[in-house]
């Protein structure tokens, strides 16, 4: 089992992140804590010297599994579905430009809710085309970086667009990019999903990524959810990707980070 934990290297108001702060001192924590990787959420790649959080992660001898982008949304309104069509461009460019600095780690690049939500009034057969030709054309730009994009199913409290696995899979299937796919999430699945296990082995092979937070959006272990159960149900799939932390810092992110992979470890699957 490879294990990551979210990393924000930018300000961000977004609760569910372990950790936010001085980037050394929390590389250097994630390390000793016994962690594979560090999952880095970045609001605008050109707002950060690229070569040092390299060199930071390069010498806590951390992988970079993939790339959150979601801040574009939470802290400026960037979504590919905005009416405002240059809002939408914008959104484009700002994904695009995640790309040089996950190649250098052959990161995956996550759309989470830059997708954004079907605002009122609009039909929301135009905000999907909004969202399918957003994709099609970062998929594309992606491509000859070797890159992935995988997207994430988000509960209904948080936006109106791809709730559910199934919703996601159907994108992917009218997509149809190899190089797209999806992050599964447990605390957004224990909200939609009627069978958590089912709706892993459904989406199969189409799953790029794993988020892992418990019912009560704290670390595994900590909530109502049968983890045991869950990671046998992704290795059924054949997955052989990243499990990542994105849970709230409770009561601390160090605390929480360090029960997340007690109790990983913990069920040996």
């Amino acid at each position: 089992m490879k294990l990551s934990i979210v990393l924000s290297v930018q300000p961000a108001q977004f609760q569910a992140v372990p950790f936010k702060g001085d980037l050394e001192t929390n590389l250097r924590q994630i390390a000793a804590l016994g962690y594979d990787g560090v999952e880095l959420a970045i609001r605008d790649p050109q707002q950060i010297d690229a070569d040092q959080v390299e060199s930071l992660v390069r010498s806590n001898n951390l992988a970079v599994p993939a790339i959150g982008t979601g801040q574009a949304w939470g802290e400026e309104g960037l979504s590919f579905t905005d009416p405002d069509e240059q809002v939408r461009k914008a959104a484009i460019e700002r994904i695009k430009a995640h790309f040089p600095f996950a190649a250098r780690f052959r990161a995956l690049v996550i759309i989470g809710l830059v997708r954004g939500v079907v605002r009122p009034g609009v039909d929301p057969d135009r905000a999907m085309d909004w969202l399918v030709e957003a994709l099609r054309e970062c998929s594309e730009a992606a491509r000859p970086l070797s890159l992935r994009l995988a997207l994430e199913p988000i509960n209904h409290t948080e936006t109106n667009l791809i709730n559910t696995a199934a919703q996601g899979l159907e994108l992917v299937e009218r997509l149809g990019a190899d190089n797209f796919g999806l992050l599964l999430d447990t605390y957004h699945m224990n909200i939609e999903e009627a069978d958590i296990e089912t709706s892993i082995r459904t989406c199969g092979r189409h799953i790029f990524h794993f988020h892992v937070a418990d019912s009560n959006r704290r670390q595994p272990g900590a909530g109502l959810l049968d983890f045991r159960s869950i990671l046998r149900a992704l290795n059924s799939t054949g997955y052989s990707g990243w499990i990542s932390g994105e849970f709230l810092p409770s009561p601390d992110a160090g605390t929480a980070a360090e029960k997340n992979i007690a109790f990983l470890h913990g069920l040996g699957e």
